[in-house]
């Protein structure tokens, strides 16, 4: 698109609070009210976002999930090594180990497919909160509002993208009930793996150094993306040709220092800071510890038939490395709760709030109830826990029920109405929710399927023994009052049931799978599959909780809208909106902190640390060119000029969180110093709370980036290719 539409949120920023402090997401409509030249910027606003020319954000680009940048006029992205990972263990075989081995081409045709990747490139954004609140009306039930709300964003976007071919448009809700805003964006579909530095250096200390500082890890990647000859986005083909982005970063590979100001432009993921007390409680008390058991229980599983054979472990290489991240966030976010005792200052201030309410009639009669409407609304959240918990992590466990299920619901979905179908089953979305799917596929691995899916039903079997009490029955339960899911058939002998699904199922055939969705479900509803019977037999009960959970949130959103209205009217003043993949700035300087007594962390780590720590041994092992390079001091131009060392990683204060994964880190000119991969163990409580004294992020320094690819890897093409000689 040529012509930008500029955002109008309904929502004022007050910036003059935030000029101390660095926390803060800002919206690309907001960061003309920031005053840039006193914080230390030295370039203007409409350099980082210009709605009517070229600026930095036509260079950010989202990176199925994570956030990446345009490096080179030739299509090259810089992004982080655990973005890329799944592009490299797919290419990756017993034979051809890129994930162990690395990855590096000489040529363009030599690059691999990054297979199930996509780009967006934010072309424009729109408010369109009165064209979505139209369609609700009074009468509606909560239930009936959600849906309402949801379809007519769907037939906005629909609208939208037959509006522009072969752009995409998402609606994204900023506050519940409140402001939603229309994205249009670039989507490009065939992007190629250029460049992986073997895994001994990405997981550099493994997980026993993630979310920890000092960091000594080189967690990045290369890759292209690619359009049709004529131009346009297209599928993975041969004749394609590398993609011309209209901006790409300009790198300074002097870095930065101790004190610099940096700023990141990303896509982060979700926050909750406009949560209340009993949200967080939830979390802390309820789901994260239901995931952090499951979590441990199957990494272990995983880890120990890994050992077994490389192939397998490459297999399972990716779960298994998501697990753990998360498993590690969580219990840093669980530690940091109780640190700073965010639950109970967050009662504190709803206490003032309450008194707030009650001190004027007006205010008293239309939010007095509020505070408890949201406690009774978690409270009855913790009821339903268990067995909604189980539910969702049942067909997130197994690969093949998981597989089986998808495909019985796309035949009952395929024959809705294009706008009535869940998102992933629209026209639009369902050629790569399929490829997603046999993606997956290709990592599955009976043993531990099988392991996995004894445990989640043998759990489901245990909680169907549990009878419903009114209370329950209040909570959503159930509506029979009997058991939860139906599988006495299972009690008897499940390993019998488990070696007859598996030896019988034909669902590890792509091929297979390919012709069941042309299938309905009544053909589907013959084939005497097992896993298919398993999925149809639960397909009533997720139904039931697809319907509790578009009413639940009907009722949440309401809640939520009135909170936000009651504290902007408590403390004068509008907010910015929680995280949620939308294109943000932050920023924030180079800088240490000090976690504990005595502990007092400085913001740069060096290849001097990552010698120290070798051991020879995953996760600690430094390969052999490395450690020659180092007792050579060939530095070369990335040497830091006072510690006389190459700098590996930057700690700085700047408000991140998942999704910035891949985030440029930028100096006061705009240019390209580091790269955003995590957080401190502190930091990650960061999506409930940001504090300057804990709040830290970490990146990889765009020296140590460079000396790899020209030191170790001997790329020195790439570097010509960026601009560095």
């Amino acid at each position: 698109m040529k012509t930008r539409i500029i955002l109008g949120l309904v929502f004022i920023l007050i910036i003059s609070s935030q000029l101390s402090s660095e926390e803060g997401m800002y919206p690309l409509s907001e960061i003309h009210k920031l005053d840039l030249k006193s914080i230390g910027f030295e370039i203007d606003a409409e350099d980082i976002y210009n709605p009517k020319g070229i600026s930095l954000i036509d260079g950010i680009i989202n990176l199925s999930g994570c956030t990446a940048s345009f490096i080179s006029a030739d299509g090259l992205i810089l992004t982080n090594h655990h973005c890329a990972f799944r592009a490299i263990q797919s290419a990756s075989s017993k034979e051809k180990d890129y994930l162990k081995n690395g990855f590096m081409v000489e040529n363009r045709n030599q690059e691999v497919e990054a297979k199930g990747y996509t780009v967006r490139i934010t072309e424009s954004y729109r408010d369109v909160s009165r064209e979505v609140l139209a369609v609700v009306n009074k009468d509606m039930d909560f239930g009936q509002r959600t849906r309402a709300i949801e379809k007519k964003i769907k037939e906005m976007v629909v609208e939208t993208e037959k509006k522009y071919p072969g752009k995409r448009a998402e609606v994204a809700e900023m506050f519940p009930n409140k402001t939603y805003v229309l994205f249009i964006s670039t989507y490009l579909k065939d992007i190629r793996l250029v460049y992986a530095p073997p895994l001994c250096i990405d997981e550099f200390g493994g997980e026993i150094d993630t979310w920890m500082w000092p960091r000594h890890t080189g967690d990045f990647s290369l890759l292209r993306a690619y359009v049709g000859p004529d131009g346009k986005p297209a599928d993975y083909s041969p004749d394609n040709v590398s993609f011309h982005p209209k901006k790409f970063l300009k790198i300074d590979p002097r870095g930065v220092d101790r004190e610099d100001l940096v700023f990141l432009l990303g896509y982060p993921g979700r926050t909750y800071r406009h949560r209340s007390s009993f949200f967080i409680a939830y979390e802390k008390e309820v789901r994260m510890p239901y995931v952090i058991n499951l979590y441990q229980w199957m990494i272990s599983v995983m880890e120990k038939i890994a050992d077994q054979d490389r192939s397998v472990a490459i297999k399972l290489a990716p779960r298994i490395k998501g697990l753990s991240n998360v498993l590690k966030n969580y219990q840093g976010k669980l530690k940091g709760l109780n640190r700073i005792k965010l639950v109970l200052k967050k009662r504190e201030q709803e206490d003032k709030l309450q008194a707030f309410i009650d001190s004027k009639p007006e205010t008293k009669k239309k939010y007095g109830p509020l505070l408890g409407k949201i406690r009774d609304f978690y409270a009855q959240q913790r009821h339903v826990a268990d067995y909604e918990l189980l539910m969702d992590y049942l067909l997130r466990g197994s690969t093949l029920l998981n597989t089986a299920y998808t495909v019985y619901e796309a035949s009952i979905e395929g024959q809705k109405k294009d706008t009535d179908r869940k998102p992933k089953y629209m026209k639009r979305n369902f050629s790569r929710s399929k490829k997603r799917l046999l993606l997956r596929l290709q990592n599955f691995d009976q043993q531990a399927d099988a392991i996995i899916l004894k445990e989640l039903l043998n759990r489901a079997l245990k909680l169907e023994t549990r009878r419903i009490s009114a209370i329950d029955k209040r909570a959503g339960w159930s509506e029979s009052g009997k058991s939860i899911v139906n599988l006495s058939q299972y009690k008897k002998n499940i390993d019998a049931f488990l070696k007859n699904a598996f030896e019988k199922t034909r669902l590890t055939e792509s091929e297979f799978i390919r012709q069941l969705f042309a299938r309905s479900a009544a053909e589907l509803e013959m084939l005497e599959d097992p896993f298919l019977e398993l999925s149809i037999s639960l397909y009533p009960e997720y139904k039931k909780l697809d319907e509790k959970s578009k009413k639940r949130k009907g009722i949440f959103d309401d809640l939520a809208s009135q909170l936000i209205e009651i504290k902007r009217a408590w403390q004068g003043q509008e907010f910015i909106p929680d995280a949620n993949s939308t294109l943000r700035l932050t920023f924030g300087r180079i800088r240490g902190y000090s976690p504990a007594d005595a502990v007092d962390f400085t913001p740069l780590t060096t290849l001097g640390g990552v010698i120290e720590k070798n051991t020879g041994q995953i996760p600690f092992q430094v390969p052999r060119k490395i450690l020659d390079l180092y007792e050579a001091a060939d530095f070369g131009a990335f040497q830091h000029p006072v510690l006389k060392d190459v700098p590996v990683a930057i700690l700085y204060n700047a408000d991140t969180t998942g999704g910035n994964s891949g985030s440029p880190v930028l100096n006061a000119r705009g240019e390209l110093v580091g790269l955003n991969y995590d957080r401190t163990f502190e930091a990650t409580i960061n999506d409930f709370a940001w504090n300057e004294q804990y709040s830290r992020s970490i990146g990889v320094d765009i020296r140590y980036i460079l000396w790899l690819i020209k030191k170790f890897g001997g790329a020195h093409h790439l570097l010509k290719e960026m601009g560095v000689h």
